[in-house]
């Protein structure tokens, strides 16, 4: 019974391991799907920033604005990046032709680096309109005293420089003068690990079917 019932319990732990390594899979391709709509949805040609904006109907849209930036203060975001470092994402307030007054989040600039001015003169700017969704518990309180936020709070920052609830992520910009390097959003920034976690069930379902195998053998060789 005792033999019986290890090769029942192989059995059916190899079956469950390779069944989750094949959800795994099933879940790349419907990943991978949905990374490569997102991704057309981004690269899509950019339309003017449309009158009446929502988050729920505007996300991700590809716009583009002529305007000036306005005010001297240039917020800044705390990020951490795995190419670049730690640094900070510079958000100024922007008011385009029609008097409308937005946000445009130009990019990265390291800590160790001076803080790039903010561009003169009128320009465009081209890029995705973003309501990131960047605070949880662990997220620190923003020090205003020291202009360091932590999180793209859209109303927040709207509220803070005075501007509609509106951030465009700049992809590029006709302005020569802006030393911020552009951190647009792209598909590749959501992770997709389906494949690793499919290879680590198909590892593991070997593994157990062999230990089971190796486990019978030496109990078979044991009575004989």
């Amino acid at each position: 019974m005792r033999y019986w019932g290890m090769i029942l319990l192989a059995t059916v732990g190899t079956a469950i391991l390779l069944g989750l390594g094949v959800w795994q899979v099933q879940r790349l391709a419907w990943k991978t799907d949905i990374l490569a709509q997102i991704e057309r949805k981004i690269l899509a040609p950019a339309i003017d920033i449309p009158a009446e904006v929502t988050a729920a109907s505007h996300d991700l849209l590809p716009v583009r604005g002529t305007g000036s930036y306005i005010g001297e203060e240039t917020v800044r975001v705390l990020v951490s990046q795995k190419i670049y470092g730690a640094g900070y994402r510079l958000i100024n307030a922007f008011e385009l032709r029609d008097g409308r007054k937005i946000m445009v989040d130009r990019g990265f600039t390291s800590v160790r680096a001076a803080l790039p001015a903010v561009p003169k003169g009128t320009g465009q700017v081209t890029g995705n309109l973003q309501w990131p969704q960047e605070i949880d518990s662990f997220t620190p309180d923003n020090d205003l005293a020291a202009n360091i936020w932590f999180a793209r709070d859209v109303a927040k920052l709207s509220a803070h420089l005075q501007t509609e609830p509106i951030l465009l992520v700049l992809r590029n910009s006709s302005f020569a003068d802006d030393l911020a390097r552009p951190l647009p959003k792209m598909s590749g920034n959501i992770p997709n690990d389906h494949l690793n976690y499919a290879l680590t069930w198909f590892s593991l379902a070997l593994i157990w079917l062999g230990m089971s195998g190796y486990f019978l053998y030496r109990s078979r060789n044991s009575k004989t």
